[in-house]
């Protein structure tokens, strides 16, 4: 299996954002970095499916997208009963200043949203075979249900030809790849966050998903953190900016938080531009108790990303620019 360039596609990156946004700054700062590529011309965000049960996590994203200009951008949700809570920052789609919402929005809440499968279904109906790539940075949930899915009142397709005929790459920050350093420094097998918080559905999609996938390892976030003088000095033009103050909200400097998330939409959308290496083809499985591993095959469908020393400088600031780029409205 070759790798998958930019390249052989036009222009703009058809995008799906499937998110789990409040349980971590990161999928907010993703967000920014997706608005400020489509800002470039280099991506089209279609729609954001969630994977955080907790209505208040769709009124963010619309606030979100709405501050970027561009609140029409459709929201699903899920109703799987994972992460109920409504995270640190969250909360900042009902702050108000005076009587006003601090960040305008129309989606006030995750219950007047479409099912994430519906929603799914529908924008993957529209498009156009093999153009639309998924960013999946939170769990597996929507993606193991689209699978799961039937002809319905968008395509006759099932879930698994649905997918097969319209998505050409689905780019996950899920997993690990090496072994992860504790606070000791000693070396463990990492069970991450996204794969064991929903590990039946991650177990199902990397059993069944049916077209390539490019894994984000956590090692791969954890070693390109976010410098948290950028959150201190770049988003100062506006008296407010939801991407800093879910930062602050979530763990506020002088921390610098690993870009995790950042690190599957910046694949997603510049798979040509050497920000990291790929591994060889192969395949990743997910065992009961939510290890990934990795088994090189010539004809696999998976590879992982890698991340050389000196890649580093480039990709950190790539990150920086994208993440504090102002809307463009």
């Amino acid at each position: 299996m070759s790798s998958v360039s930019a390249q052989q596609f036009e222009r703009p990156v058809q995008l799906i954002f499937d998110t789990d946004i409040g349980n971590d700054c990161d999928d907010v700062m993703a967000v920014g970095v997706i608005h400020s590529l489509q800002s470039r011309g280099e991506c089209e965000l279609l729609a954001v499916t969630i994977t955080k049960d907790n209505p208040l996590a769709a009124a963010f994203t619309d606030a979100l997208n709405t501050f970027y200009g561009r609140g029409e951008i459709p929201i699903g949700v899920c109703d799987s009963g994972v992460t109920p809570e409504k995270g640190r920052f969250n909360v900042l789609a009902e702050q108000k200043d005076d009587g006003r919402l601090r960040y305008e929005h129309d989606l006030r809440s995750g219950e007047d949203a479409l099912g994430a499968v519906d929603l799914l279904r529908q924008t993957l109906a529209a498009a156009e075979d093999q153009s639309v790539v998924i960013a999946q940075v939170g769990f597996s949930t929507n993606l193991a249900n689209l699978l799961r899915s039937g002809p319905d009142q968008h395509s006759k397709l099932s879930g698994v030809d649905l997918v097969k005929q319209k998505v050409r790459l689905l780019s996950a920050m899920a997993g690990a790849f090496t072994k992860i350093p504790n606070n000791q420094g000693q070396l463990y097998d990492h069970r991450e966050y996204n794969v064991v918080k929903d590990l039946e559905s991650a177990k199902y999609l990397a059993e069944n998903w049916p077209v390539p996938i490019v894994w984000s390892g956590y090692e791969i976030g954890l070693n390109l953190r976010y410098p948290h003088e950028s959150i201190e000095k770049d988003f100062a033009y506006v008296d407010h900016h939801p991407v800093a103050e879910a930062y602050v909200l979530y763990n506020p400097p002088p921390h610098d938080r690993p870009t995790w998330d950042l690190t599957s939409v910046l694949h997603a959308v510049r798979p040509d531009r050497d920000y990291f290496d790929l591994s060889p083809p192969g395949n990743v499985t997910v065992d009961k108790d939510g290890l990934t591993t990795f088994q090189p095959a010539d004809d696999g469908r998976d590879r992982y990303l890698i991340l050389r020393e000196g890649q580093k400088g480039r990709a950190i600031e790539a990150l920086v620019a994208l993440t504090s780029q102002p809307p463009s409205n």
